[in-house]
C-alpha cells in the first residue's frame, strides 16, 4: 500500500475530526494563535473571551477547546454541564504561570481596600480572587468602571496593567508582575528597521508588548481590534505586533494586503510564537474527541467565585 503525502495524511485527519464531532456531538473551538491547520477545523475561531462566550452558546454535549489551559478553565467555568476537552494538558501559558494563586492571595492580603481586576489569562484560581476579570479588548472599560478614588490591583501582565494605567492616569492602580513569554520578547530595533523598510506600513501592536514597543505604533489593540483595524484601514502593509498565529486569518480575510511579522529579539524563525498554543495539533484533537480526554475539571467553589468574576465583566460594556 503507498504512503499516504503528508497533504493526504493531513485531509485524511480532518475528516476524521469532522466525523468524530457528528458522532460525539461535539464543537471546536480554535484560538487564533494556533495554526492554520488547527484553525481550520474549528467551528469557531476567536480569541478567548469570544470563545468562551460561544461555548456558552452551543448545545453541543463536548466542548473541544484548541488553545491552553486557561481557555479551557474558563470555558468549563462559563459551561458546567459541558464536557470540556483539551488536547494538550502541557499547553499552558506563561503569563498565566507568572501569577500562582498562593502568591497572589498573599499580594492582595497586603492591599485590603483595594479591588481585584485580572486578566482573563489566570489560572480559575487567580480568577475566584478576583473581583472583575478583563480582556485586552475591555481592561480600559472595566477599569474605568470603578469610581477613580477606588485603589486596584491589576493583574497579572504588567505591560497591559501599564498601558491601562497610562490612558485613565490611575496612580492607585497596582501592578502583579508579569508578562506572556511573546509579547515581552519582541525587538525594538527589528521593528524599526522593518519601519524603515516599508513606510507606508501601518504598525500594530498588542498592549502586553513593553512600553517603548507599544510607543512606536500606528494602532495598538486586542487581537480581534487588530483584526479589524487591518480591514478598515486604508494601508495595504502592517507590521505585525503580537503572536503570529494572526497571520493566517488576517492573510485570509485581507488576501489583497501584505502583513509582516515582526520578530522576538532573539528570532530563528522570523516571527514571534507562542510555544503553548503551538502544542496543540490535529493529532491531538483527534485523540481527545476519540478517547473524550484529557477533560478539564474544577472544583465547585472555585468554579462559582471564578463565574462571579467573569459575569461582572460580561455586564460592562
Amino acid at each position: 500500500m503507498p504512503q499516504m503525502s503528508h497533504s493526504e495524511y493531513t485531509a485524511a485527519l480532518k475528516e476524521e475530526i469532522s466525523s468524530l464531532k457528528r458522532s460525539k456531538n461535539a464543537v471546536i473551538l480554535a484560538h487564533y494563535y494556533t495554526t492554520p491547520d488547527v484553525q481550520s477545523v474549528a467551528d469557531f475561531l476567536g480569541d478567548s473571551l469570544a470563545l468562551s462566550q460561544q461555548a456558552r452558546k452551543t448545545d453541543a454535549r463536548i466542548i473541544l477547546f484548541a488553545g491552553v489551559h486557561f481557555m479551557a478553565e474558563t470555558a468549563k467555568v462559563l459551561s458546567p454541564d459541558k464536557k470540556v476537552l483539551l488536547p494538550s494538558l502541557d499547553a499552558g501559558c506563561s503569563l498565566a504561570e507568572s501569577c500562582r494563586a498562593d502568591e497572589f492571595a498573599a499580594f492582595r492580603a497586603k492591599y485590603p481596600d483595594h479591588k481585584v481586576v485580572s486578566y482573563v489569562n489566570t489560572s480559575v484560581e487567580v480568577k475566584a480572587l478576583t473581583d472583575v476579570c478583563c480582556t485586552s479588548s475591555n481592561a480600559l472599560q472595566v477599569v474605568e468602571s470603578f469610581p477613580r478614588e477606588q485603589p486596584l490591583i491589576f493583574a497579572p501582565d504588567r505591560n497591559l496593567g501599564g498601558y491601562i494605567q497610562r490612558l485613565t492616569g490611575r496612580d492607585n492602580m497596582v501592578l502583579w508582575d508579569g508578562a506572556c513569554h511573546v509579547h515581552e520578547e519582541f525587538s525594538l530595533e527589528s521593528i524599526l528597521k522593518l519601519k524603515r523598510e516599508h513606510p507606508a506600513a501601518r504598525t500594530v501592536v498588542h498592549p502586553e508588548c513593553r512600553e517603548y514597543i507599544v510607543r512606536v505604533a500606528d494602532f495598538v489593540g486586542s487581537t480581534a481590534a487588530i483584526l479589524d483595524y487591518c480591514g478598515t484601514d486604508e494601508a495595504d502593509e502592517f507590521i505585525v505586533v503580537t503572536e503570529a498565529g494572526i497571520l493566517a486569518e488576517m492573510r485570509k480575510r485581507y488576501p489583497h494586503k501584505k502583513f509582516i511579522p515582526a520578530p522576538p529579539t532573539d528570532s530563528t524563525c522570523g516571527c514571534s510564537e507562542c510555544r503553548y498554543m503551538k502544542m496543540v495539533t490535529l493529532e491531538g484533537i483527534r485523540d481527545a474527541l476519540r478517547d473524550e480526554t484529557p477533560e478539564i475539571v474544577l472544583d465547585e467553589e472555585v468554579r462559582r467565585a471564578a463565574a462571579k468574576a467573569i459575569e461582572e465583566m460580561i455586564k460592562i460594556r
